[in-house]
């Protein structure tokens, strides 16, 4: 016998059991906290980035955290401040209020001014530059007790660097565009030479130093433009997964200084692309190297955030980018990813955010870093004491292990 259905109104529908007894429930706390995130104004080495974008701000306010935006923080990556009101930060034109924040996201590490502004105990997120280091500037931190954690040496569960690789995607894209600028005729000197190849004339040649996700990036490009390639890494298995990664066969090496400076001599291109673990990257090559190569050839050395690979390269910035040594032309800009600010901010600001939301869990912040090695392989400064031994032996300051820290406060 077929059952019979009561036929319902489509308004009743929405509409029943409005007014019935609901089920009591117990309530249950909730943990999270509320972070206040303060985003200033970047100042220094013409950076272009911020590093929260609108879009990650109404993740944050529905999270429960308040976003403090220092007034044109997103200007240079067109995002307005009507676009962060819009999306729920305070604004205002006062730095010394967003410097009053728990948590400080910075694209650039705060200058010497900035830490006078910075408050006790404060955890400060920022790529920390070893070129632009200066000696107070970790005396300054453990006075202010801040917990720092550099932004390049943020690790993921698979041990690989996100802002890094990230940031060395578009590193790798824009140091081959920018190599072919300065090759053609351009006021640098440039020797007239296109960047790829055309029927009947040798294609422009560059040589790669290091065979991780920069040199993956720039190679990909090279080889769409036609350009002939040279990969040099020591780390043998890194270049047989570049080879895997292009999807073909390429011209690779170790670093053997005889074959490298051989291949230097008639290079039009030189990109660094030497990335270190931790502290500088080493020198890869000499002065003697550059002084015997083409008069009019493009080094774009994109180690310099940590030291640089090429001993003539020296800090250079956006507003004043290149610079000329034994005739050749050097391009040493520490956040080349700033020339494409908008799509920099966006993929900073994707890594950043999970990160503010796992420290807004509720957990204290030495927890999350008891239980992270990730974030902890990221912190050099902790409460008045350096926990990075590269930077302490280079400044002559007491080393602490934070793993020590962490375990003697169980």
């Amino acid at each position: 016998m077929s059952k019979l259905y009561k036929p319902v109104a489509f308004s009743d529908f929405f509409t029943e059991g409005q007014y019935e007894t609901e089920v009591e429930t117990l309530s249950i706390s909730d943990k999270s906290k509320s972070l206040t995130i303060g985003v200033p104004k970047e100042i220094i080495l013409s950076e272009n980035r911020v590093g929260i974008v609108p879009q990650s701000i109404r993740t944050l306010i529905g999270y429960g955290h308040k976003v403090v935006i220092e007034s044109g923080a997103g200007i240079r990556s067109n995002f307005s401040d009507h676009h962060y009101s819009e999306a729920g930060a305070l604004i205002t034109a006062s730095k010394e209020e967003v410097f009053k924040s728990q948590v400080l996201v910075k694209i650039a590490p705060p200058t010497s001014e900035e830490i006078d502004l910075m408050q006790a105990d404060q955890i400060l997120i920022s790529p920390l530059q070893l070129p632009v280091l200066k000696d107070d500037y970790l005396e300054k931190l453990k006075k202010k007790r801040i917990t720092a954690l550099a932004m390049e040496y943020l690790q993921s569960e698979d041990g690989s660097y996100p802002i890094v690789r990230i940031m060395s995607e578009i590193a790798g894209t824009s140091a081959i565009l920018t190599a072919a600028e300065y090759l053609n005729n351009s006021k640098d000197g440039g020797r007239g030479i296109l960047l790829g190849s055309v029927s009947g004339v040798p294609p422009a040649k560059i040589v790669i130093l290091g065979a991780g996700v920069v040199a993956e990036t720039a190679i990909k490009v090279a080889i769409g433009l036609g350009a002939s390639i040279r990969v040099f890494d020591n780390n043998i298995t890194k270049l047989m997964r570049l080879q895997t990664a292009v999807g073909r066969h390429l011209h690779t090496s170790s670093i053997n200084p005889v074959y490298l400076a051989y291949q230097l001599t008639s290079a039009d291109v030189v990109i660094g692309a030497v990335h270190s673990k931790s502290g500088r990257t080493p020198i890869l090559v000499s002065e003697e190297m550059v002084s015997k190569m083409k008069e009019g050839s493009v080094i774009i050395d994109v180690s310099i955030d940590q030291g640089g690979c090429i001993e003539t390269s020296r800090l250079t910035t956006l507003d004043n980018p290149s610079f000329i040594k034994h005739g050749v032309i050097h391009y040493c800009v520490p956040n080349i990813p700033s020339k494409v600010s908008r799509t920099a901010s966006l993929a900073i600001s994707n890594i950043i955010t999970p990160l503010l939301l796992k420290m807004g869990t509720g957990m204290h912040f030495d927890n999350i870093l008891y239980e992270n090695h990730g974030i902890r392989n990221g912190c050099y400064a902790y409460k008045g004491c350096i926990t990075n031994e590269y930077l302490s032996k280079r400044f002559g300051l007491k080393y602490t292990s934070l793993e020590l820290l962490m375990t003697s406060k169980l």
